[in-house]
């Protein structure tokens, strides 16, 4: 099946062209930044599945499948649930929310409609992926780059990251990690749902806020960040 990718975010497309090639009954025809990137490919060559991110420059996800006549089997992905209800309107095969693992990517391949021998190739490649879907819990694991190493740490146990010269320091509850990886990077790949960048220099797990006290935030542990005075009207809007 011939696929394409519209993901404006680096660390999404990179997850969505590693889970495609994982696959191997996929074709990654093309990626784009912007759904009108997309247009020439999708009138020029038979494309049966695209992966569409909500939030794109110029046109919305959303907007950019209203246009389209006869669209391929689409699946979005966003890192905000509050669209679910309106994909579903619009026939979309499935909605991930992002960051989701390939065992969630799995079941969404399986929704398309295709040929058996592709659906058992899916299941082959479940199995294959088993060992890492079997150690994930309810909350997300990542792994980061630290030095020569590759750590695995899971998302909720994130209560900041902040920067530190020319490296990311990502706090825990009892240890933290340096990692080479932006400030920007981890803002665009964490879910934005649960992550929030509060000012040039931390990113906070919002769900780890025990009070909000002027310009700081206190969070677990009586960790207290600044709130920048650029960042603080979104903060409030969004989570108070």
């Amino acid at each position: 099946m011939n696929c394409i990718i519209i993901e404006d975010q680096m660390p999404a497309q990179r997850i969505l062209k590693k889970y495609i090639e994982d696959m191997g009954t996929l074709n990654l025809v093309g990626t784009y930044t912007d759904a009108l990137e997309a247009m020439q490919v999708l009138n020029s060559e038979k494309i049966d599945v695209m992966f569409l991110d909500i939030h794109l420059p110029k046109l919305s996800g959303i907007d950019f499948l209203k246009t389209l006549p006869n669209p391929p089997q689409v699946i979005l992905t966003t890192a905000f649930s509050e669209y679910a209800l309106e994909s579903y309107e619009l026939n979309v095969v499935d909605y991930l929310l992002k960051p989701f693992s390939f065992q969630r990517f799995i079941q969404a391949i399986s929704k398309l409609s295709m040929q058996p021998d592709i659906k058992a190739a899916n299941t082959s490649g479940l199995q294959h992926h088993q060992a890492e879907t079997e150690s994930k819990t309810h909350s997300e694991e990542i792994y980061i780059k630290s030095g020569y190493d590759y750590i695995r740490i899971r998302t909720d146990d994130i209560i900041f990251i902040m920067v530190d010269s020319d490296y990311t320091e990502i706090h825990l509850s009892n240890k933290k990690h340096l990692s080479s990886e932006s400030l920007r990077y981890w803002e665009d790949f964490l879910p934005r749902h649960k992550f929030m960048r509060i000012h040039k220099s931390y990113i906070i797990n919002t769900t780890k806020i025990n009070k909000v006290s002027g310009n700081q935030i206190v969070l677990e542990n009586d960790i207290k960040v600044p709130v920048g005075r650029a960042f603080k009207s979104d903060f409030m809007e969004r989570f108070m």
